[in-house]
């Protein structure tokens, strides 16, 4: 009898931790849905504003570099932005964004960086960098938590302002990229300097538009509008990856449970089917 109790008790955990992964996925799910909404709708104004500044850019390419284009000379002084969740249950989104962190700033030294700066936007990223011993900012650690464009474009803008000064040589981003609910892609790209956009001609509108105010000008709104954009852009990626992982963690955590339960199920009914043939035969 003593097992069937223990039996019995691991059924009852088993059914609370079933009733908790799954109350998780749910919560999770909807909140996948929520951003990746967002995320969408996003992408495509990013794109159109892409292209309405590559299309500015073309026609002052030849007159105007901007600060925030403009290479530096010597790259001695690197910013990483890396993006991660502040909680944990959601597969290994967290684990690869931090090896991928390393592997950034241990490429960075190689290359001979004197100065890395890791800005961390989320709890995990945070302690890891902390752990590692890494020179960090963390005035925005606690942004993941719940997205703000507002947040973001301060962050961009900082960025921005310390690479046109020549504080900065060079800024990247660290973070995981939404590809499906089964894939999550560890991603390093450069954010600073931007590419020129209009390097890339495929797709834009080429009529002689008559442009008020004068491209010039427009093209100096238009770009930084444009990276707190797609600073922003990146912390709604991460939020869909990480939305993602969790949701499938969370369904397989429940699919694991379900067939434990199953198993500890059949188990209590045969050890009791037992108990009872073993009391009948005393009788008899």
């Amino acid at each position: 009898m003593a097992a069937l109790k223990e039996i019995k008790s691991r059924i009852i955990s088993v059914r609370s931790t079933l009733k908790i992964t799954s109350a998780m996925k749910m919560v999770a799910s909807a909140k996948l849905h929520r951003v990746q909404a967002k995320a969408a709708a996003l992408t495509e104004f990013e794109k159109s504003l892409s292209k309405i500044a590559a299309g500015v850019d073309g026609r002052v390419a030849e007159q105007v570099v901007s600060s925030w284009s403009a290479p530096h000379k010597s790259v001695q002084n690197v910013a990483v932005v890396a993006f991660s969740s502040d909680g944990s249950l959601c597969g290994s989104f967290n684990a690869n964004v931090i090896r991928l962190l390393h592997n950034v700033v241990e490429q960075l030294k190689k290359e001979g960086v004197g100065q890395i700066t890791v800005y961390p936007v989320g709890e995990k990223i945070a302690q890891a960098a902390h752990k590692a011993g890494y020179d960090t900012c963390d005035d925005f650690r606690a942004m993941a938590a719940a997205p703000q464009y507002a947040q973001m474009a301060e962050l961009a803008q900082w960025l921005m302002s310390m690479y046109a000064n020549g504080k900065v040589d060079k800024v990247c981003m660290v973070y995981n990229h939404f590809h499906s609910m089964s894939r999550q892609e560890p991603r390093n790209e450069v954010f600073l300097p931007m590419e020129n956009a209009g390097s890339e001609q495929n797709g834009i509108d080429t009529t002689d538009y008559i442009l008020e105010p004068e491209a010039v000008k427009l093209q100096q709104e238009l770009l930084p509008y444009l990276l707190r954009i797609r600073m922003y852009a990146v912390l709604i990626d991460s939020a869909t990856a990480e939305h993602a992982a969790r949701t499938v963690a969370m369904q397989t955590a429940s699919d694991n449970a379900q067939g434990l339960l199953d198993e500890l199920s059949l188990l209590y009914n045969k050890r009791r089917q037992q108990a009872i043939t073993e009391e009948l035969t005393e009788i008899s």
